[in-house]
């Protein structure tokens, strides 16, 4: 990043924080991406809260960034199974935020599994959780009985500009692969697995490729949204991935099963916007598959009579090349922000909630007073 620009995040950020910061700051766990540009999101966490414990998730770190973090404050390892085991969950709890009232800032609901027992049993308290993404609010929300408030901007319009982008970066990285294996999206039958905002948007871009998109999704109201955007809708899912040279999973749940990859075209390529533990159940490949690289990040599948390619390893291809949407990730990151003071002033019952419109257009008019330069 230009020193000038890092000179205006930072500045950005600054604001932000002065804004949006509580009259007691609680302690907090970071969840994040830490991409090049994320330590100015960082330091304003830490400046709205006491930041105890940075978990950068595994596939989307950038090394001169978590340097740059761990100068500051403690960078822990993130896997899921340390927040799916009730002890192993509050024990870390408990060896960054001892006794204090902690905010959890997640990114794909992670604390989701055991967070009744770091609710019952920490020796502090858990003042609420925030959480990104359409798939971490999804696990909370569907949850019978929440044990603290979840503030959610996985549903903010703050968020539509960087669905959108991401989308695009999606399709940038998928076609960048196949182009250096000689490939192109011309020709090649594209199946999207979901049609929320990100899946909308990617099919929206493949179409505009040139590409034939059929959509898939298992909400019928979102079929019929896919069929009035003029999009081909398979009636039958396990159908149409034998048609599809490209399949894009957007789902945030199991999008492809174990028993699905046979399934598939001869020499389609499958590729997420997520993890691959969200969307692929490659455990559960049918033996005598094996594989193989065939390029830079694209592994190949077969045994004998079928074949098929990897992108990314399953994971979310739009990483490959920096997964940036530019400055509009930092509209959803302040009103990350902001959700802390929301969860640090309490009286929230333990139900999903929002950052107010009123704190969403403050955001807004700071952004666009750094970042709009007409």
């Amino acid at each position: 990043m230009e020193a000038r620009e890092r000179a205006r995040l930072d500045a950005y950020f600054s604001r932000i924080a002065r804004e949006f910061t509580p009259s007691a700051l609680p302690s907090s766990l970071l969840v994040t991406h830490l991409l090049p540009e994320r330590p100015a999101f960082v330091r304003a966490v830490g400046t709205v809260s006491h930041l105890r414990g940075v978990l950068p998730k595994p596939k989307s770190i950038d090394t001169t960034a978590k340097r740059e973090v761990g100068r500051t404050f403690a960078v822990d390892e993130l896997n899921r199974e340390r927040f799916t085991d009730p002890d192993a969950a509050l024990a870390y709890l408990e060896s960054r935020a001892a006794g204090e009232p902690v905010v959890l800032l997640d990114v794909g609901g992670y604390f989701a599994p055991t967070l009744n027992a770091m609710c019952e049993r920490f020796s502090g308290m858990v003042l609420g959780v925030v959480e990104d993404t359409e798939n971490g609010h999804k696990r909370y929300a569907e949850r019978a009985k929440l044990p603290c408030p979840v503030v959610s901007v996985a549903r903010s319009p703050l968020k539509e500009p960087e669905d959108f982008l991401v989308g695009q970066s999606v399709v940038f990285s998928a076609e960048a692969l196949l182009r250096g294996r000689g490939d192109i999206l011309h020709g090649r039958p594209a199946l999207v697995l979901g049609f929320g905002k990100l899946g909308s948007s990617i099919a929206r871009l493949l179409h505009a490729k040139g590409v034939h998109v059929t959509v898939y999704d298992i909400d019928p109201v979102r079929r019929a949204q896919a069929l009035s955007q003029g999009f081909s809708v398979a009636r039958d899912r396990d159908r149409a991935l034998k048609y599809a040279g490209l399949v894009l999973c957007a789902t945030g749940a199991l999008a492809l099963r174990g028993e699905d990859f046979p399934e598939l075209k001869n020499g389609a390529y499958v590729a997420t916007v997520t993890s691959s533990e969200d969307e692929l159940e490659l455990s559960g490949l049918p033996d005598g598959y094996t594989r193989h690289g065939a390029a830079d990040h694209v592994t190949r599948y077969e045994t004998t009579g079928h074949y098929f390619y990897l992108l990314n390893g399953g994971e979310a291809v739009n990483f490959l090349h920096g997964a940036s949407v530019g400055p509009f990730i930092f509209l959803v990151q302040a009103e990350i922000i902001a959700a802390v003071r929301v969860l640090a002033q309490g009286g929230l019952e333990a139900a999903m909630h929002e950052v107010s419109a009123a704190d969403r257009r403050g955001i807004a008019a700071t952004w666009l007073h750094y970042y709009n330069e007409r």
